[in-house]
């Protein structure tokens, strides 16, 4: 016997399934607050002192005091008409330039050179150039005393800049090598496949394809030069000093207020040279 359509339970209808809440997507923030916070107070320690240096460079006051009495410009008058300080800044600039430019020579040699090696030889001539940058300054201008008095450069312009190039070499190496890290082999031997020499292959292939790192090599260790005081110390003669050993000598042989605006225009210097860097880099990219 069979059932017909009758005979057969009503079908119930179905309940449409609940809708599924969605979950709002959440970012994670790589960097904590407090790491954030922490970074903040080192950045504001770093800055304090420029914050008390610049505002003393317009006092009017004859000597350092803070806060300054007066508006002036006196003290930048005096900088830019005292011979001493001209004399200094015209050493510090001319150095600086010499020994980034051998700094950058080097550097980028040694950099172009070690990427194509590998091993235990690569690793110890890599960490034999970067000894200088963590090494403590006292003791590299002990040992170029020692040496430079033998070979008779001390207080000359050559041992400047030989002492501050060394120095400025691991800055230009480390730019270079990460410049070097996205560059395609392929093309080197592109361009010898086309005829071309190996100078010829650096100066149109190679070259302008790291020079942002090259160029950034080269302002670091000029502004490593133009910082530079302990070993400057130890070279210094009494008529062929730099700029920060001159502003050493007016805190501790003289006190003289000329430093407050020296200070500030080396900190502003510094800070355009940093940021004109910065802004280049955003643009090549």
């Amino acid at each position: 016997m069979t059932a017909t359509k009758t005979d057969l339970p009503p079908r119930t209808p179905r309940r449409p399934a609940p809708a599924r809440r969605r979950r709002r997507a959440t970012t994670v923030d790589p960097i904590p607050w407090w790491l954030k916070l922490v970074g903040a107070l080192v950045a504001l320690y770093f800055i304090l002192p420029t914050l008390f240096v610049i505002p003393m460079s317009f006092s009017t006051a004859s000597t350092f005091q803070f806060p300054p009495t007066g508006f002036s410009l006196k003290l930048y008058e005096n900088f830019f008409t005292d011979p001493t300080w001209l004399a200094s800044l015209r050493t510090s600039v001319l150095v600086g330039v010499l020994a980034a430019s051998l700094a950058t020579v080097v550097g980028t040699a040694a950099a172009i050179g070690l990427h194509s090696l590998t091993g235990r030889l690569a690793r110890l001539a890599r960490t034999l150039l970067m000894v200088s940058i963590v090494t403590p300054s006292i003791v590299i201008a002990v040992a170029v005393y020692i040496s430079f008095l033998k070979w008779h450069l001390v207080g000359t312009l050559s041992g400047y800049v030989f002492a501050h190039a060394a120095i400025g070499v691991p800055f230009v190496l480390v730019s270079v090598t990460s410049a070097l890290s996205g560059f395609d082999p392929k093309l080197l031997r592109a361009s010898a496949s086309l005829g071309a020499t190996p100078m010829r292959t650096f100066l149109f292939v190679t070259m302008p394809l790291i020079s942002r790192g090259i160029v950034t090599g080269a302002i670091f260790a000029f502004v490593t030069s133009f910082d530079e005081v302990v070993i400057a110390l130890f070279l210094r003669a009494p008529t062929f000093q730099t700029l920060p050993v001159q502003m050493y000598n007016s805190v501790t042989v003289e006190i003289d207020p000329t430093i407050a605006a020296s200070s500030s225009l080396v900190v502003v210097a510094v800070t355009v040279i940093c940021l004109v860097l910065f802004v280049g880099n955003r643009k090549s990219r």
